[in-house]
């Protein structure tokens, strides 16, 4: 239009934002939210079938969840109290009360400084916890069938949103091959080194352009959007983060990534309450000083028998966003 004698006016992200309900009426913004709602539904019609339940967890909490994540701390009648970094303390303990397999969609609170266009404060965590027989893989087969259930049922019924929004942001079907793609740290590595990144001691964690590089090549070499990166270093996982039984200097942690960015992060857990506190003395946590002394309820629930068990953690709007091609997550 901005060639004819009308042309339409442009509006400034800021302005729709601060004007939502009006923003919403336009189709594709519209289309957006639906598929959000999507792939909710979808998350969950496959986590039913998988035996899964849904739980629910608190959200106003006594101290962190999340080491190394930025907190909110707001006055709880005259003590602080923080908005939860993520259900992954409550995942676990409900493992340890004989819920086998558990997942909740819910809020997510990071109070950090990343003023992004691909970085919220608050959004919507989808996160699951399952027990595990041999092998944490079992969760990633399991998550890797969930995003192929996902991503193929936006396809085949959400068309006619699917087609609002490629008038206005330009995607494709995400590709997915039938088993995961799951490469492993070291080689993600050697691959950013073949493609002229500095990676130091290799035990950093990767920075967007490295992301997206890996990304690119995985896509090339396997002809899929969806991969997973394994065995991360173990300095830069949470505590309760498994160390690989080979070299504990990496851990049985991973990340998975859509079209490059990064949308989910997930580990095989520490179910060891020993193990558990000498890897808090490790990385410096006091046990009655995180979560309020809370902790102490946390590591005893695994003190009764607890399966072994793994889990991840996934960003809704993001994915949104990356499944859209979409400019920034904040119209996720």
């Amino acid at each position: 239009s901005q060639d004819t004698e009308r042309p339409f006016p442009r509006l400034g992200q800021e302005l729709r934002l601060d004007n939502r309900w009006m923003d919403l009426r336009t189709p594709a913004q519209n289309s957006i939210l639906r598929i959000q709602s999507g792939i909710c539904q979808l998350f969950r019609e496959f986590l039913f079938t998988k035996d899964f339940i849904e739980i629910h967890t608190p959200k106003l909490i006594a101290g962190e969840s999340e080491t190394g994540a930025g907190v909110f701390t707001t006055d709880y009648f005259g003590t602080t109290a923080c908005l939860a970094q993520s259900p992954q303390l409550y995942k676990q303990m409900a493992i340890s009360g004989d819920l086998p397999r558990v997942f909740e969609v819910g809020p997510v609170f990071r109070a950090e400084k990343s003023n992004t266009r691909r970085h919220l404060c608050e959004f919507t965590g989808l996160d699951i916890e399952m027990a595990i027989d041999d092998h944490y893989l079992e969760t990633l087969e399991v998550v890797h069938d969930m995003f192929k259930h996902i991503f193929g049922g936006l396809e085949t019924k959400f068309g006619k949103e699917l087609a609002c929004v490629r008038e206005q942001y330009e995607s494709e079907p995400v590709l997915i091959t039938e088993e995961p793609v799951v490469m492993h740290w070291p080689e993600a590595m050697d691959i950013l080194e073949a493609e002229g990144f500095d990676v130091g001691d290799r035990l950093q964690d990767l920075t967007g352009a490295q992301e997206l590089a890996l990304g690119r090549v995985v896509r090339e070499t396997y002809q899929t959007d969806f991969f997973m990166l394994d065995q991360y270093p173990s300095s830069i996982r949470p505590f309760y983060t498994m160390h690989s039984p080979t070299d504990p200097q990496y851990s049985n942690s991973y990340d998975m990534f859509l079209r490059g960015q990064e949308i989910c992060s997930g580990a095989q857990r520490c179910h060891d309450p020993e193990m558990v506190l000498q890897k808090m003395r490790e990385k410096g946590i006091d046990e009655e000083s995180l979560a309020g002394g809370s902790l102490k309820a946390y590591v005893n629930s695994f003190r009764d028998g607890v399966s072994p068990h793994a889990g991840a953690g996934i960003g809704l709007e993001r994915v949104v966003f990356l499944y859209l091609g979409l400019d920034n997550v904040r119209k996720a």
